[in-house]
């Protein structure tokens, strides 16, 4: 089976290839004989009714700054291809939420992963609360008081722009910090949303977990370590990746959420766990393959496409003549 597969990312040049999630999955759709376009969410546009891109055929390869060829850009109508893959990075904003009105046109004749429709109403730090049980104590609010009160609780909390992302705006504050006030009026004038707190998870210091499934299943995981005086973990802040093993905790949570996962087509998700505690699904453009792939020997991508074309074939879909 050879299809055609548009990718939309950011610019392919930018791109890390020893740690980049899109890359590999170029890599393993290529491997496979499908036909790879690259272009961008700003070349992406609606157009009597038609989806089309501003794209450009794409080869791939492993090497280390001679990574990618790209041809001549083409108009395409994303409703001939066979496959979408929507791989752009955060933040979730309003460009990222109109990007999946555009591509809910052609979806699921077009099979587009992760299901667009979902992906908007997922958010990352929204969606996890639909499932009781799993969060540490946390507070979505616009209201001081309830910062105040959520924090005379707890004392120690961890305080977030809600659609945040890679560790940005991630604030640690201990019980004796005075600066939670100007914390709040900062927030206020960066972000119209409500922020998220939350009681601090002092495990934090061992790791976070990020947990790669595919179809609502586990496949591996790669625990990243905070840096030394570092609240956060993740590696563009200075992280680091090590080995792990899921616990039967995390399975456990994976089994909680999987279902959910899979009946809404969201077929490459990474969830992040501190502890016993979820804190965060992620679905826009997860990340992690590499990490796990290099310390487990797995191939985690070719997961990824089992699932991406069990979905095309069972749905019948293919390209109209």
């Amino acid at each position: 089976m050879s299809l055609a597969v548009a990718i939309q990312m950011d610019p392919i040049e930018s791109i890390n290839i020893d740690a980049d999630s899109t890359f590999v999955l170029g890599l393993e759709a290529q491997r496979r004989g499908h036909a790879l376009f690259h272009y961008g969410p700003r070349q992406l546009f609606l157009r009597d009714g038609r989806v089309r891109a501003r794209a450009r055929p794409m080869q791939l390869r492993r090497e280390r700054g001679n990574h990618f060829t790209l041809g001549a850009e083409q108009v395409l109508d994303l409703a001939t291809l066979d496959i979408v893959l929507m791989r752009q990075d955060p933040p979730f904003d309003m460009a990222y939420i109109t990007a999946t009105h555009l591509l809910e046109h052609i979806h699921p004749e077009t099979l587009v992963v992760n299901d667009p429709v979902h992906v908007r109403n997922a958010p990352e730090k929204l969606f996890v609360t639909h499932f009781p049980g799993l969060m540490p104590p946390t507070l979505i609010t616009s209201d001081r008081a309830e910062v105040l009160e959520f924090r005379k609780e707890h004392g120690d909390i961890i305080i977030k722009p809600l659609f945040g992302n890679g560790g940005s705006g991630v604030f640690h504050l201990v019980p004796a910090d005075e600066n939670l006030n100007a914390l709040l009026e900062l927030f206020t004038q960066l972000y119209r949303e409500p922020v998220i707190v939350q009681r601090y998870l002092p495990e934090v210091r061992d790791g976070d977990k990020r947990i790669i499934l595919v179809d609502g299943e586990p496949m591996g995981a790669v625990l990243r370590v905070p840096a030394a005086g570092e609240a956060r973990s993740n590696l563009h802040v200075g992280g680091t990746a090590t080995k792990t093993k899921m616990t039967a905790r995390e399975r456990e949570i994976c089994e909680a959420i999987g279902p959910a996962l899979k009946s809404r087509g969201l077929v490459f998700v990474g969830i992040d766990v501190i502890g016993h505690h979820l804190t965060e699904i992620n679905v826009t453009s997860p990340t992690g393959i590499q990490e796990i792939n290099r310390f487990d020997g797995l191939q985690i991508e070719a997961k990824i496409w089992d699932a991406i074309e069990r979905r095309y074939a069972d749905g019948g879909r293919r390209r109209p003549a």
